[in-house]
């Protein structure tokens, strides 16, 4: 059987069928439905935020709040993330301007945002990454000081914690996935939590083409979802503390088997910070002997996948270049490893295994 790097979580056939039964009932299939707004109160208590919108994916809340925070020209960001955080900007007609990311978080480097700001710099787009939380701190002084918004990419971030609160109840704008592939799900999916009332309204409107009913305030785009999607999140939510134990489990089994003398893995030293176990990524010591592990474990139809590759400042359709040298280096060098609900420990055994024996 084939062990891919993930495997989504799906909830008895039964439960789903009951969610959905009502939809056949009322045949309120999209824009807002009753599940939709049942979710959107259950994920901000879950969260304990106030302003929450249930979009359409991870990526298109990314761009809606660029676009409601009235963002001009350039955006500092983060290297070392999936491809839609700096889409996201450029979708934008914004420049991106990458600052290195730190050696233990692989985290965007605070100490390196105040050199990259100009005149022309208006936000501060970072990312939560595998779901650790950045300087939220440090990134806040820095927004204060040069009067910058602060976004936050969380698409991992679904159940972590830092200081008792959400990670992704921090900064001006936080946006989450719920891709198929996340802790929690909704096949397609994700949320745009901010902390302004009126933004949270512009967002909303920005959602559903910038009109209610008859009455048009402002452009838009349809970043609706459905009451299908908004059914599966209301039988996966119950579900995530369990969700999370079981990965934790997991992740603990792959820190006692691995061989860290040869291995890097990301590290948070703050305090009060809960994981959600949302991915394992290790760094190997060189970009071949990542291409010789992928394959040794490909031979028994096991499938890691290299996140994050490549490094975004070295994007090819880019026409500028950043250097970003600890980046670049662990977007050659960085694996994740199967992590899911269900992975059987021997699996775990077996995969880390053939890491040690290859390195």
């Amino acid at each position: 059987m084939t062990i891919n790097v993930t495997k989504s979580f799906l909830p008895p056939f039964e439960e789903y069928q009951e969610a959905i039964k009502g939809i056949w009932e009322n045949t309120w299939l999209t824009n807002n439905g009753p599940l939709v707004r049942k979710l959107e109160g259950q994920l901000k208590e879950y969260l304990g935020v106030e302003n929450l919108l249930y979009v359409g994916n991870g990526t298109i809340a990314l761009q809606i709040a660029v676009k409601a925070l009235e963002l001009k020209g350039e955006i500092i960001t983060t290297p070392f993330s999936y491809c839609a955080t700096t889409t996201a900007i450029l979708w934008e007609n914004l420049k991106p301007v990458f600052v290195d990311i730190e050696p233990d978080t692989f985290n965007i480097d605070a100490n390196l945002i105040e050199a990259a700001i100009t005149e022309k710099t208006s936000a501060i787009l970072a990312t939560h990454v595998y779901g650790r939380p950045c300087d939220v701190e440090k990134i806040d002084q820095i927004a204060k000081k040069y009067n910058l918004k602060v976004i936050y990419d969380g698409a991992h971030s679904f159940g972590a914690t830092y200081k008792g609160k959400s990670v992704l109840s921090y900064g001006d704008v936080s946006t989450c996935s719920f891709h198929a592939t996340k802790v929690f799900h909704t096949i397609e999916g994700g949320s745009v939590v901010s902390n302004d009332k009126d933004l949270h309204t512009k967002l909303e409107l920005y959602r559903s083409f910038g009109h209610r009913g008859d009455d048009y305030y402002s452009v838009g785009i349809n970043a609706k979802n459905s009451e299908f999607h908004a059914a599966m999140g209301l039988c996966n939510l119950p579900k995530v503390e369990d969700i999370i134990d079981k990965r934790r489990i997991i992740s603990e089994k792959y820190d006692a088997l691995l061989n860290w003398e040869k291995l890097k893995r990301p590290t948070q030293s703050i305090a009060e910070f809960e994981y959600n176990y949302a991915y394992y990524p290790i760094i190997l010591p060189s970009e071949g002997k990542l291409f010789e592990v992928t394959e040794a474990l490909q031979k028994e139809d096991i499938t890691p996948r290299r996140y994050f590759y490549p490094s975004l400042n070295q994007l090819p359709y880019l026409d500028f270049y950043n250097p970003c040298p600890v980046s670049e280096s662990y977007s050659l060098r960085a694996l994740s490893l199967p992590l899911f609900y269900d992975l059987d420990l021997n699996d775990v055994e077996k995969i880390s295994t053939i890491i040690n024996q290859t390195l």
